[in-house]
């Protein structure tokens, strides 16, 4: 008998898995207290690489692209583009969205200042020395309002758009908190296209500069150019897929005109921004036109159920790779480099107000979370690759033996921290189609598996799981090899978790105001996610595992159920009446194709 849970491939219409010997299991091997027992792997990096005509991962890793890039810095003002806007690793790990000293020698400058155009420095700091605060003691904290920003033990809790705008817009005494910059940006377009903010945001910077005096606006405004080019900077490399809008492209056009007016340092760092912006969206381009490719080789259905004694000609995951350590790394090259291409923004953009402007071309084009749908969709084929492969041979032997490797590959994947594969691989078996075949797990030990599906039993908010995640991040922040880096999570969930979090928090206040709490929690979320993103993987790709893995044919649904009646017959009225239904139905499929 296999054993039974809850998934059967449909997680949102499940139960809760319900184990009456849960108190039997003994404690699972747990690689994230002793990461000594994590096997040793080859030290070198993308081995035997293939073009990409043949498959999607030999584009550049999405990340690569900025190692190094200003190492050809010709002068000490520009290396304040190199030292102060590279992204990195800590930008994401050192967000502290609650730190309570964040803003506080800042808000109030921000909020007060003046944004006419006739005002000079020299009245701006009278404005900010003159800033009227509001304070109050409010439970533990004390809250204080400067202007149209609120603020919680001195983090900010809420704002009006327009004040939040403000205080992204750099001086020249003044430069917003990185992970302020990050949060706003991330979390902006659920009230407002990128586009519009670029534009408002590029204005103001502009503006504040303007005395009425030609030489001193020039003076002026090169003094803020670097700062503005450091803002741009970040956006563009921890956003870059907000411009393959075409108009973005040419409001950061015109800002490398502007700025080439008033300073060359900035105008030479603004040309090497830009440089690897397009590098960066030229890849994204490679990298879905190759997945495209591939899907659609992928679309081919195995051999025709008619004669599935002619499909055990077919090549199965065995002739392929009879490793279950080997199989586990090529699929963490696959989930990492899927990973790497997935923008920040995917995740907002998921539930954010539909755009007017959805049929402008360029940026429109493209959905805005085609990247993470395809993560999706690779999870997706995963199982039913799993499945096709057990549900496929006509011997009851070979199908046990498919099984026993998959639970040792699953095993593999959590020790490695791939926990998108495991799950992938949990669905995938206990698809109903596998399920069902009760001679074949008959000859399945099915020990380790019972461990694995605790790991991720979906109980209590999938809380063994969280509890393995927490290790493994753990792991990943003291690690001493690239490999113990690795965290891959089970990505359906955390986009359950983002959108629940969206779905639970009010965006406004009933003030009016921006609930920048929830902004900061989305961020931090968000954040995490890059850190474990940016890791490449240290494993030697294996060119003709990856090719199979991605390309091989599976079944789809009533496929499946059919494979598995011929693989193991009809148990009762119901079943029998399925599979005459489903072989009716396939045969006339085939014969209109």
């Amino acid at each position: 008998m296999p054993p039974i849970t809850p998934y059967a491939g449909k997680f949102s219409t499940c139960g809760l898995y319900s184990s009456s010997s849960n108190n039997n299991y003994q404690q699972p091997h747990n690689p994230y207290r002793h990461c000594s027992s994590v096997k040793t792997t080859k030290e070198s990096v993308y081995n035997g690489a293939y073009s990409t005509a043949e498959n999607p991962y030999d584009i550049p890793h999405a990340h690569s692209m900025y190692c190094g890039v200003h190492a050809d810095s010709v002068s000490t003002k520009e290396r304040h583009y190199s030292s102060r806007s590279t992204v990195s690793d800590k930008l994401y790990s050192s967000v502290q969205p609650h730190s309570p000293h964040q803003h506080s020698t800042t808000c109030p400058a921000r909020v007060a200042r003046q944004t006419s155009t006739s005002t000079s420095s020299g009245s701006e700091k009278s404005c900010r020395s003159n800033a009227a605060a509001k304070s109050r003691l409010y439970g533990n904290g004390i809250t204080a309002s400067y202007g149209e920003m609120c603020y919680h033990d001195n983090s900010l809790v809420s704002a009006s758009l327009e004040a939040l705008i403000q205080h992204l817009v750099p001086t020249v005494d003044y430069y917003p908190d990185r992970s302020y910059v990050f949060t706003f940006l991330l979390s902006s377009r659920l009230f407002l296209h990128p586009y519009e903010l670029m534009t408002r945001v590029c204005h103001l910077c502009v503006e504040q500069q303007r005395s009425g005096d030609t030489l001193l606006d020039k003076i002026r405004f090169r003094e803020v150019a670097p700062k503005l080019v450091q803002l741009l900077t970040e956006w563009t490399e921890t956003f870059p897929y907000d411009f393959r809008d075409e108009r973005m492209m040419r409001c950061l056009k015109d800002m490398t005109h502007h700025v080439a007016r008033g300073d060359e340092y900035s105008w030479r760092a603004m040309q090497q921004m830009t440089q690897r912006l397009i590098k960066r969206l030229s890849a994204l381009g490679q990298y879905e036109e190759a997945v495209a490719a591939l899907s659609a080789v992928a679309t081919e259905r195995p051999a025709s159920l008619k004669s599935k004694r002619e499909s055990a000609l077919r090549s199965d995951v065995l002739s392929v790779c009879d490793d279950p350590f080997i199989l586990a790394q090529q699929l963490t090259h696959i989930e990492l480099d899927r990973l790497s291409f997935i923008g920040p923004e995917e995740f907002i953009q998921s539930f954010a107000l539909k755009d007017p402007l959805e049929n402008h071309k360029g940026f429109f084009r493209k959905r805005k979370t085609s990247n993470l749908e395809t993560y999706v969709n690779w999870f997706n084929r995963l199982s039913y690759l799993v499945a096709t492969e057990i549900c496929m041979p006509v011997k009851k032997k070979q199908r046990a033996r498919i099984i026993e490797f998959f639970i040792d590959v699953a095993q593999e994947c959590f020790n490695i921290g791939n926990f998108n594969s495991l799950m992938a691989i949990i669905t995938g078996m206990n698809m109903s189609p596998v399920a069902r075949l009760k001679k074949t797990w008959s000859k399945v030990n099915t020990d380790k598996f019972e461990i694995l599906e605790h790991q991720m039993d979906p109980s209590s908010n999938f809380s063994n799981y969280r509890t393995a995640l927490r290790g493994a991040t753990q792991r990943s922040e003291t690690a001493h090899s690239v490999q113990e880096r690795i965290v891959i999570p089970f990505f359906s969930l955390l986009i359950k978790d983002i959108y629940f979090l969206n779905e639970g928090c009010a965006s406004k206040l009933p003030t009016g105001h921006i609930n920048f709490e929830k902004l900061w929690e989305l961020a931090k979320q968000v954040s995490e996610f890059l850190v474990w993103r940016q890791v490449i993987c240290p494993f030697d790709r294996d060119r003709r595992i990856l090719q199979y893995l991605v390309t091989t044919p599976v079944f789809a649904e009533d496929e499946l159920h059919l494979a598995s009646y011929e693989s193991e017959g009809p148990e009762n009225n119901m079943e029998k009446d399925s599979r005459r239904s489903l072989r009716s139905s396939l045969l006339h499929r085939e014969n209109r194709s």
